[in-house]
């Protein structure tokens, strides 16, 4: 079984870089799951319910998300009006798992690939260094113990690499793969681990290279230069597409591979 995750997209540039990609790529590999990370698909911050819909239309079977899911309000009335049991596609945004009690929408998603596997995406949120949210190697704990599929994915959004490595062991074994988001810098440490868990500390970001992060350089380096406050916006050049690729027993969930992949115009 092999399984597709795409680093996050960020703004317009991220948009059409994945678009030009992605379907090609999903054909090439005979990709069974699609996952992106969509938080800051919407000019670098949020993601509205019109860009998921064009993201899942791209074949995504599932979209995670971070700190910034909460940009784009649309999005909060959007999460908060489906069930749990739902398969709809509003159902398959997800917010991290371990965000206080009561927000709106679901940090876990189980499904069933066209090729009859059950799965499960977990979005999970790092606390080193990020808005305050609940304990995620505890959290996953219990998360874990509710779901049934063997193949599980786990989105880790966190800023610290102290934070994801530990992660990345502490779920060894457990999941089929453990994928860092946010930071925006692809990580060349790819590998599967000792016990059958596929591992990267950052995927990377589906966006502008000609950047600061995603955002256009002059701003940054403005305020680091003055220290003074001003408005970011999403830059445009040298796009790129960052994404993983996993291979995995289906059966036992284990994964087999894990592949870097960087994709450009």
């Amino acid at each position: 079984m092999n399984i597709l995750f795409v680093g996050d997209i960020f703004g317009s540039a991220g948009r059409r870089i994945v678009t030009e990609h992605i379907g090609h790529v999903r054909e090439a590999y005979a990709v069974d799951l699609t996952i992106i990370n969509a938080e800051n698909a919407a000019g670098g911050f949020g993601v509205t319910p019109g860009i998921a819909d064009d993201l899942f239309d791209l074949g995504a079977d599932v979209l995670t998300t971070g700190n910034h899911v909460w940009d784009k309000k649309e999005l909060i009335e959007y999460l908060g009006s489906v069930p749990a049991d739902s398969q709809e596609r509003a159902r398959r945004i997800l917010r991290p798992v371990n965000y206080q009690a009561g927000v709106p929408g679901y940090g876990v998603f189980e499904g069933v690939t066209a090729g009859g596997v059950p799965y499960a995406v977990i979005n999970l949120m790092g606390r080193v260094f990020m808005p305050g949210t609940n304990d995620p190697f505890n959290g996953i704990n219990a998360v874990l113990k509710d779901i049934s599929a063997k193949v599980i994915v786990v989105d880790f959004h966190a800023e610290a690499t102290s934070e994801k490595v530990a992660m990345g062991w502490h779920l060894d074994g457990r999941v089929t793969a453990v994928l860092g988001t946010h930071t925006h810098i692809p990580t060349a440490d790819e590998r599967v681990l000792p016990n059958g868990t596929a591992y990267q500390t950052d995927v990377g970001m589906s966006g502008p290279y000609d950047s600061v992060i995603g955002v256009e350089k002059d701003m940054v380096l403005q305020r680091f230069l003055t220290g003074m406050p001003g408005k970011f916006e999403a830059a445009k050049g040298n796009p790129k597409m960052c994404a993983a690729l996993i291979g995995c027993d289906a059966q036992t969930g284990r994964a087999t591979a894990i592949q870097r992949i960087m994709l450009g115009e």
